[in-house]
């Protein structure tokens, strides 16, 4: 890609980066490139885009305005280009792609690796997808083909058929010549495949390892072959967890028949961990996820995504109301009960919150298993009980004070301790529940578990103060 023909020909000057943190680099990198597009000093941005990483590229061009975009990404080689767009929001991509001519967008597609245009193909139009399929070269088109023939969120999606794979009866100075040639379009070459004649994966070794063994060794005596692998179909949140466990930098994975197709390498790994941390954390809210960024969809869209779990829990709360109507006749004789109604379902509506966390953090990093449920369970209770020791002698304290009424204080502080327990049950029981049935465990959100102890803890706290008011009349 070249730049403008409207480019100043002139030499420009060297600029040099600031000494800097990283958060100061990237706005001198935007604000830069924004002088120097706006001069239409052409030159001059090509070389302060030169030294800049392709990741800090994409994050500046992204901050500019929109009439600078593509033509900053213009100013591109081609070689830039295609390791930019990679880092670019699947938003910036689609934007790209529509203000690009045809031409051009194909030399960028066709430069990407398999795994990462297939991630991009799953974020555009499927009449888009299939015009630009059909423009690709012939072998980059059936290596995505592939990718995109395997169900979404698997191995198979994210793996890159860019590996290199050698054979048991070569030797080591063999195996140096077959990597020269296919190294620089591998996406790893610090484990190498061994596969037989069928294809089947048989073992690996490492760069390491082959560097140091002599040159007449065979590769099948060097491999090691207990090879750690996913199936195409495995679930790319277990693929992470696998490369997470053993600390691999890349991770094989083979079909039914064994065979190996592709590698998902660590890189990839990321963005999987970071797509289902943030879908937890969102849905932990009571908030649906966006897929296109939820500080890039329009409001319409964020408010259809946050109304459902609202409306939900709106209803549930009118629970709640249901049950403090009921209880009027004791609120009546002791007004000031009220006055801690608030107090105790925040406080049991945290604890919920605090037991559910910790539980389906366990259960999605397999850190706790479903057998462990009667053993999660009555440690939370346990935690619970504590709790609410502590929590209600504090209470106790703080309400004699504020009233000067005992049995008050008493209906409180037994209302706090029985609402802790029963939160810590909650809280760690249902995501179980949930799990059991399967579905995810962060359904159970904080919003839900604290809409059902604030219910169930007014009917304890009333009802405990309608006993407590008894004994004393």
């Amino acid at each position: 890609m070249t730049p403008p023909d409207s480019a100043p020909m002139r030499q420009p000057e060297p600029v040099d980066a600031p000494m800097s943190g990283q958060s100061d680099y990237l706005e001198w990198l935007r604000d830069g490139l924004h002088e120097l597009i706006q001069q239409q000093d052409f030159e001059a941005a090509k070389m302060l885009l030169e030294p800049a990483q392709p990741a800090d590229i994409a994050e500046a061009i992204e901050q500019l305005p929109a009439p600078m975009q593509v033509l900053a990404f213009r100013l591109l080689s081609k070689t830039e280009a295609i390791e930019v767009y990679e880092y670019f929001s699947p938003p910036m991509q689609r934007q790209l792609i529509g203000d690009f001519r045809q031409p051009e967008v194909l030399g960028v597609i066709d430069g990407m690796s398999p795994d990462n245009r297939a991630k991009l193909f799953d974020e555009l139009p499927a009449k888009v997808v299939k015009q630009v399929l059909q423009e690709l070269d012939p072998a980059e088109r059936a290596a995505t083909s592939r990718l995109l023939g395997y169900s979404p969120n698997t191995a198979g999606r994210i793996m890159t058929p860019e590996y290199v794979a050698l054979r048991e009866r070569q030797t080591v100075a063999q195996a140096f010549d077959h990597i020269r040639p296919r190294a620089k379009h591998a996406e790893t070459i610090a484990y190498l495949y061994v596969m037989d004649d069928q294809r089947r994966l048989t073992g690996l070794l490492s760069l390491r390892e082959l560097v140091i063994a002599s040159p007449d060794r065979l590769i099948g005596d060097i491999m090691t072959r207990h090879v750690v692998y996913a199936h195409t179909d495995t679930d790319q949140e277990d693929v992470a967890r696998l490369i997470q466990r053993y600390d691999f930098l890349a991770l094989p994975i083979v079909d039914q028949e064994q065979r190996l197709v592709g590698i998902v390498t660590v890189d990839d790994v990321l963005d999987v961990l970071e797509a289902e941390t943030t879908e937890d954390i969102y849905t932990l809210g009571g908030v649906q996820a966006v897929e296109e960024g939820y500080f890039q969809s329009n409001l319409f869209t964020v408010a259809r995504k946050r109304v459902t779990w609202l409306m939900v829990l709106l209803v549930a709360n009118t629970l709640t109301s249901s049950v403090i109507r009921s209880q009027e006749e004791v609120l009546e004789q002791v007004v000031v009960l009220a006055a801690f109604i608030p107090l105790l379902i925040d406080a049991g509506g945290n604890v919920g919150a605090q037991s559910s966390t910790v539980v389906i953090r366990g259960l999605n990093t397999d850190d706790r298993r479903m057998k462990d449920f009667f053993w999660v369970i009555r440690r939370e209770v346990i935690a619970g009980t504590l709790l609410g020791v502590m929590l209600a002698i504090v209470v106790f304290v703080w309400a004699t004070v504020l009233q000067g009424d005992a049995m008050v204080a008493i209906a409180v502080g037994v209302s706090l301790f029985a609402i802790s327990i029963l939160a810590s049950f909650a809280g760690s029981a249902l995501p179980y529940v949930f799990r059991a049935l399967k579905l995810d465990p962060a359904l159970m959100s904080v919003p839900f578990i604290t809409t059902a102890v604030d219910v169930l803890g007014v009917l304890i706290y009333l009802n405990a103060a309608r006993v407590i008011l008894e004994i004393e009349g």
